[in-house]
């Protein structure tokens, strides 16, 4: 058996996940392999709608402005109920609360190759395709993932390894994990096309009970149809057969055979694994979950993932977190995971319905909602999609805003005298935000930045003019978005993680109760403060060590 150089981090496949993930921990300095079983990248297309918290994610990694040269800044969701007419349009919360458009549509192999570029630009990287895992074995110290390529068994060992291999993750067989849910045995029809001329901005959801469909335009002509089936039409598979594609289309377009990209019957599951993490061996994505079309939320949430276990990884690597915090990871993403499941399988029964006594009702409650404040907003604003918020893990429980994510609104920078959004002044690791907090209070937060190594950012909310501190970079408000966020925590400081949630808030005084906090979570000897500079926690790449 051949033996390969180590790396940090194996990722095993290299669909949009496991790339998002080798692309965070290559921002971070982490020596990534990325093992993906197909010897050329796969062209179909699969996901087709990206979040602004994905795209904030991409922000974090540098590739935010290549990512949306290729989506379409979408304006959300149009409902027409079961006789045909318009019921509401859900374009989600506040506009770019997050600094991103909210939904976009967008074409995942365009994605994929953009991904590819990077990481191949990427020295942290080794990208390689046609490397098809066979066995996984690992002890407390590395994982070892054994590949077969061109017929020759090859071993590669990291310290730990990220399967992003899909819904039939081999790694996860290997493991022996089972997952726990429900798979449905509904038959619905995907076709993508090409040369379309549909110009709307959104995705459209037709919840006529005798044939539920979705139409999603997208960029250049592309645009998705899906299709619930009847019984007897179509068994799952990827050949579905022209005629039922022309016949399901026909309202909609006329279409020739060389205008299908892709069109596969498929069923739809709601699963989730009963282990996310096998010792140093962890789960993301597909490989993790599954769940219903009907939110967008497959991809996002597997985004989310990454987002969420990457930078705690880079942090173990680089000695500036405990072994320990890698055990947050299933515990904070698994109740969101959970909570999104259950909404996509409930838009599935009530979007989608077959049932035209079922759908009536449906419409008509819809319309009573429209006609509240409180029902009109949760709609259009989408407020029965979980928020991404934690309530345990790595936080501090009680602390005002703990658990949830801060927005990213725009922000005058003192520093530079430009305007930008939050998360760049913050930098990629940790941040320290006092909010309207006097410059004497400001040693308070010393300790907690020494342990961290943050950024220290004061946000001014009050009218008054922005005055140079030695120990802060100042942020003022330029178009209302920084008041709103930050107004409720005047007087505090904001303690907030890689990944933009807030881990403490506390008050001038009670900075040596967060540090005795903190002190489980990170090990703070010979850390320094970063001022002004940014500081971000990074791994030696196994190259250089």
């Amino acid at each position: 058996m051949r033996e390969e150089p180590n790396a940090d981090v194996i990722v095993v496949g290299a669909g949009p996940v496991g790339m998002t993930a080798a692309a965070l921990l290559a921002a971070r300095g982490v020596s990534v392999i990325v093992l993906e079983a197909q010897a050329e990248p796969v062209a179909e297309p699969k996901a087709i709608s990206i979040d602004d918290e994905s795209l904030r994610t991409y922000q974090d990694a540098g590739i935010a402005d290549r990512i949306m040269r290729i989506a379409v800044p979408g304006t959300g969701t149009v409902y027409f109920g079961h006789d045909g007419r318009r019921l509401f349009q859900a374009s989600g919360p506040a506009p770019y609360r997050l600094g991103f458009p909210f939904k976009n549509p967008f074409a995942q192999p365009e994605l994929e190759q953009v991904l590819r570029t990077v990481l191949t630009e990427n020295p942290h990287v080794d990208l390689r395709f046609g490397a098809r895992v066979v066995n996984v074995t690992q002890d407390r110290r590395r994982v070892c993932a054994v590949t077969e390529v061109a017929g020759i068994a090859r071993s590669v060992r990291a310290r730990y390894l990220i399967a992003a291999d899909g819904g039939r993750s081999t790694v996860r067989t290997l493991l022996g994990i089972d997952m726990t849910g429900r798979s449905y045995q509904d038959n619905w029809l995907v076709v993508d096309t090409l040369e379309d001329t549909r110009t709307e901005r959104y995705a459209m959801h037709h919840g006529c009970p005798e044939r539920p469909h979705v139409i999603v335009p997208g960029l250049d002509g592309r645009c998705r149809y899906e299709f619930a089936l009847h019984p007897g039409e179509a068994e799952p598979g990827p050949d579905p057969g022209f005629a039922l594609i022309e016949r399901l289309l026909g309202p909609h377009r006329t279409i020739r055979p060389d205008q299908v990209q892709r069109a596969v019957v498929y069923r739809f599951n709601a699963v989730n694994a009963d282990e996310w993490r096998r010792g140093n061996v962890f789960l993301m994505g597909d490989a993790a979950h599954m769940m219903p079309p009907f939110a967008g939320q497959g991809l996002n949430s597997g985004i989310r993932d990454a987002t969420n276990l990457c930078w705690k990884i880079a942090g173990v690597l680089g000695g500036t977190l405990e072994q320990r915090v890698l055990s947050t990871y299933e515990a904070e993403r698994r109740p969101h995971v959970d909570a999104t499941i259950r909404v996509s399988e409930r838009l599935g029964r009530v979007v989608m319905t077959t049932s035209k006594r079922l759908a009536t009702g449906r419409d008509r409650i819809i319309r009573r909602m429209l006609e509240t404040d409180d029902g009109r907003n949760y709609l259009e604003q989408m407020r029965y999609r979980p928020a991404n918020t934690i309530a345990a893990g790595l936080m501090r429980s009680g602390d005002l805003g703990a658990g949830t994510a801060v927005a990213q609104p725009r922000v005058f920078d003192a520093a530079t005298s430009k305007v930008r959004m939050l998360d760049e002044p913050a930098g990629r690791g940790w941040t320290t935000i006092g909010v309207d907090v006097p410059a004497a209070g400001w040693s308070d937060a010393e300790s907690v930045c020494a342990m961290t190594g943050a950024r220290r950012l004061h946000v001014v909310v009050g009218q008054t003019l922005p005055t140079a501190m030695a120990n802060a970079r100042v942020l003022v408000d330029v178009d209302g978005g920084l008041v709103r966020e930050f107004e409720p925590y005047r007087g505090r400081f904001l303690l907030i993680r890689p990944d933009r949630l807030i881990a403490a808030s506390w008050t001038p005084g009670d900075g040596d109760d967060v540090r005795a906090w903190l002190g489980q979570w990170i090990d703070d000897k010979e850390k320094k403060c970063d001022s002004p500079a940014t500081t971000t926690t990074t791994a030696t790449p196994a190259s250089a060590r």
